[in-house]
């Protein structure tokens, strides 16, 4: 379904049958792992119980519990996003009227790249956001910390003027100062 308004910032873009965003995950850990296989065992038992019990096609049962699993995965997963609605932080989603600047900070001293939001004056922070401890390389007092080999400072740039909203600038602070990224 084509969007009718292109202009960037105008409303969420679809491509190839889902919704445009950017996105960064955390590594896919032994946690993770355990608890995707964990999942999918579940899903199987409840399958083959529900065969037995109800006489019922246990796939049925696997096909209807797969997208539940993969959004709670990805969801788990994700430490930084925005998309039409907003930019998510961990599990808490800012929606766009809040947010001025996206803050990016590399500190040369360690594997990771922080991403931080400034909030418009007056702005307060969601239900179940806590603000994280300072990172002296990092400005902005809403940050996540991704690993460095995860992020694309390049293709955050190209999503951001693609679809988010016109006000939204992504600043790269450095230890010299602060410039907007292009």
């Amino acid at each position: 379904m084509p969007q009718a308004n292109r202009a960037p910032g105008a409303g969420p873009t679809r491509r190839g049958g889902r919704w445009e965003r950017f996105r960064v995950t955390h590594p896919f850990s032994f946690q993770d792992q355990a608890a995707l296989w964990g999942s999918i065992v579940g899903i199987v038992a409840v399958a083959l119980l529900l065969g037995w019990a109800l006489d019922m096609k246990g796939g049925v049962v696997i096909v209807a519990a797969t997208p539940f699993v993969i959004a709670w995965f990805e969801k788990r997963r994700t430490a930084f996003q925005f998309d039409a609605a907003g930019a998510r932080f961990g599990t808490v989603l800012l929606p766009w009227n809040e947010i001025t600047q996206f803050v990016v900070a590399t500190p040369s001293d360690g594997p990771h790249t922080l991403i931080g939001a400034r909030l418009r004056s007056g702005a307060s922070l969601p239900a179940g956001m806590t603000v994280p401890p300072q990172h002296p390389a990092m400005p902005a007092s809403v940050h996540v910390t991704v690993p460095r080999a995860k992020f694309d400072l390049a293709k955050m740039v190209h999503k951001a003027r693609k679809y988010a909203p016109s006000h939204i600038r992504i600043v790269v602070a450095e230890a010299t100062g602060e410039r907007i990224a292009t």
